[in-house]
């Protein structure tokens, strides 16, 4: 039978191969650490125990030497702790930051990596300005994220992790703004590890704008794309509950047209990638029908 692109068929294999598989999160994952400041972490500490999952908040410290530090480097730091309990427990772990709002059911939804691989580094479960560089014949995507917003990640890829925070530390410093979670992709890939993105975001980035962001050229603000569900709870960029529905859907509608312009102007499938890979339709069938969602 034909590869068609756009017929039925297709468009059946990729719903197959993302909502059917047997490995789901919640049967994957055996802890989830939220990374947090001063945030409160009330609304996502529910979902995690109506998802069943066990959890614990890392909050950041507060110190005087910490008045200078820059705040990615303070973020580093609360990741870097979450890493050293990862290699201690020696298991597969999400990492979820205090500002993350999941999909409902999002602990029933698809993993989006073979759990019996050996070579997996870490899995975006949220991603930001992402890229798709491979899918396999069962839908499994390796790709890029510029996100730690949240993340399933392996006990090896925290060891190499920890590495990388030393690098960060050493080279730059604790008051000067880092982009280390860029780098995170390329540091593994380095290292032999394969890392992964899921079809549609399990949950968005609700936190507001970051003003270190600006201060360094880049976007103040992240969202996702295209989600897999609706969200559990309303996100703290909504604001007030009197306008907050409003500014919510203006701030979705907003991410989708990003996300589809992303696509269209080959920013998430990139053309040399798209020449280069052994199964072009495949590529372009998980990168399009993603944005075929009725969810905002």
């Amino acid at each position: 039978m034909k590869d068609n692109f756009v017929s039925d068929n297709a468009k059946e294999a990729v719903v197959l191969n993302q909502e059917s598989r047997k490995n789901i999160v919640k049967d994957y994952i055996s802890k989830v650490f939220i990374i947090a400041c001063k945030e409160s972490t009330h609304q996502l500490e529910e979902v995690l125990n109506q998802e069943s999952f066990l959890y614990e908040v890392l909050r950041q410290e507060t110190k005087q030497e910490y008045q200078n530090f820059s705040r990615s480097y303070l973020c580093l730091m609360n990741h870097q702790r979450a890493w050293e309990r990862i290699i201690l427990e020696n298991k597969p772990t999400l990492i979820i930051e205090a500002d993350f709002v999941p999909v409902l059911g999002f602990g029933m939804l698809p993993l989006p990596f073979n759990p019996h691989q050996s070579d997996v580094g870490i899995c975006w479960l949220y991603t930001c300005a992402s890229q798709v560089y491979s899918v396999s014949s069962d839908g499994y995507a390796e790709g890029f994220s510029t996100s730690a917003v949240a993340y399933i990640v392996t006990p090896q890829a925290a060891r190499y992790l920890l590495d990388l925070a030393k690098e960060v530390i050493e080279k730059q410093g604790a008051t000067t703004y880092s982009t280390w979670d860029s780098t995170i992709d390329s540091f593994l890939r380095q290292r032999k590890l394969k890392n992964y993105i899921p079809w549609r975001n399990y949950g968005e980035h609700g936190g507001l704008p970051n003003l270190e962001h600006h201060q360094n050229n880049l976007s103040r603000t992240h969202r996702a794309d295209v989600l897999y569900g609706q969200l559990a709870f309303m996100p703290i960029y909504a604001g007030s509950e009197k306008d907050g529905k409003l500014k919510f859907l203006a701030v979705r509608l907003q991410a989708r047209l990003k996300g589809i312009f992303r696509l269209a102007t080959g920013r998430f499938v990139r053309l040399k990638v798209l020449q280069g890979s052994s199964s072009p339709a495949r590529l372009l069938r998980f990168a399009v029908l993603r944005h075929f969602s009725l969810h905002l």
